[in-house]
């Protein structure tokens, strides 16, 4: 054991700083997938300027931006939506990551 450990010590602390490395950056770098956008049924009388009003202290984006991105990360949404119809909103501060997870949801 004591011959093993003096020829390959180098390698083995080298793997294990790696592993500390690697298990950090996946601790620190976990996105926090359910604060970043909400799936939402469309009621009656609802449109996406009404329902970016109503989320408007969920979403730091304009209304134009907000109603923009959901036409962008919903299937079969252009100007209407209908009753029953359930879409993707963001909820978050930071667009980019919610426009990753957005995405993901369509495939």
């Amino acid at each position: 054991m004591k011959n093993l450990w003096t020829q390959y010590s180098y390698a083995i602390i080298l793997l294990l700083i790696s592993c500390a490395f690697a298990l950090i950056f996946t601790i620190q770098h976990r996105p926090n997938d359910q604060e970043q956008y909400m799936k939402i049924t469309v009621s009656d009388g609802d449109s996406l300027w009404k329902i970016s009003k109503t989320y408007a202290n969920d979403h730091s984006m304009t209304n134009k931006e907000f109603v923009n991105w959901v036409k962008k990360h919903n299937k079969k949404i252009d100007d209407e939506i209908y009753p029953g119809e359930e879409i993707i909103i963001p909820i978050g501060n930071d667009v980019s990551t919610v426009t990753e997870l957005a995405g993901a949801m369509e495939e």
